[in-house]
């Protein structure tokens, strides 16, 4: 293994024992074909079957895989967040184990931001879903993207896309935020939009998982949500609560008027509530806008 490889691929593997070498294998062929030195970081997140044991078997037909086991299951963002922090490459790239993922086209990734150094991520961007829960997925993830859009201020292809490659020093400030569920990708990429961090989405085809999803619709759909008000609150907190707190404070002026018209000078108490509401989430706002500038990183 080169002492210093230029890029580093983080491979999370939980239960992939069927397949999860015909994937090394993939990945390997295309990093070597594409002349980049680099180290492919397979990381064994306490599989229950007999994948750990297919890794280590293989070992010896690929010297540029390092193998990591974890002892208990961490999610596959603990794998992403602990691979990204111990790789040794200046480029970092997130992919799966489960064959959905055209990762022959990895040197395609590390190629834009070899030869354009004004990019800092580049994102597989899927053209077609073929996840578990397709009906539901399709519209959820809809939905979700459109908010992140919302709040991020631009457009956003694919918001938690598992294919994607970016800067180790510029990522490395976010890395401590990934949750360790699967809304890591989505983490990473409103960390760099919300810090004006050029992001290039790639277009990508989108192959049928391999083995049984790990992805549970309400749990994760839910997660996913929560993250991106979590994501936007921690860098621009003004676009979560300014609007609601502008639209009370409006309901409450009008009302207001409304009540003086109707009853004389007089304000109902909801009015008041619905007023001083406007003023509190407005104030609270300002106080965590006024927090998030003041840190230093």
């Amino acid at each position: 293994m080169d002492a210093t490889p230029y890029v580093t691929i983080v491979l999370p593997c939980y239960n992939e024992q069927d397949h999860v070498i015909d994937e090394v294998e993939r990945i390997c062929e295309a990093m070597d074909r594409s002349g980049y030195t680099y180290e492919l970081v397979a990381v064994d997140d306490f599989s229950t079957d007999h994948t750990l044991a297919r890794l280590q078997e293989a070992a010896p037909r690929f010297p540029n895989m390092r193998i990591r086991a974890f002892h208990r299951n961490g999610g596959s963002g603990t794998v992403r967040r602990i691979g990204s922090q111990e790789a040794r490459g200046e480029i970092v790239v997130w992919t799966d184990a489960d064959m959905t993922y055209p990762n022959e086209r990895i040197p395609e990734l590390v190629d834009i931001l070899h030869k354009d150094h004004t990019i800092d991520q580049v994102v597989g961007a899927r053209t077609t879903e073929e996840g578990s829960h397709k009906f539901l997925r399709v519209p959820a993830k809809w939905f979700i993207r459109k908010v992140a859009e919302r709040l991020a201020g631009q457009k956003i292809p694919d918001l938690n896309s598992g294919l994607r490659a970016f800067r180790k020093s510029v990522a490395k400030p976010y890395l401590r935020l990934l949750p360790p569920g699967f809304s890591c990708v989505t983490t990473i990429t409103l960390s760099f939009l919300s810090n004006q961090h050029d992001v290039y989405y790639l277009p990508i085809g989108y192959s049928k998982r391999a083995g049984k999803s790990k992805f549970s619709f309400v749990s994760d759909a839910y997660r996913y949500i929560l993250q991106v008000l979590r994501m936007v609150m921690y860098f621009n907190p003004l676009k979560v609560l300014m609007p609601p707190a502008l639209w009370l404070i409006g309901i409450g002026l009008v009302k207001g008027v409304v009540d003086m018209v109707r009853y004389g000078f007089y304000l109902t108490s909801n009015t008041i509530v619905i007023f001083i509401s406007g003023l509190l989430i407005g104030s609270l706002a300002l106080l965590a806008d006024l927090i998030v500038r003041s840190r230093s990183e």
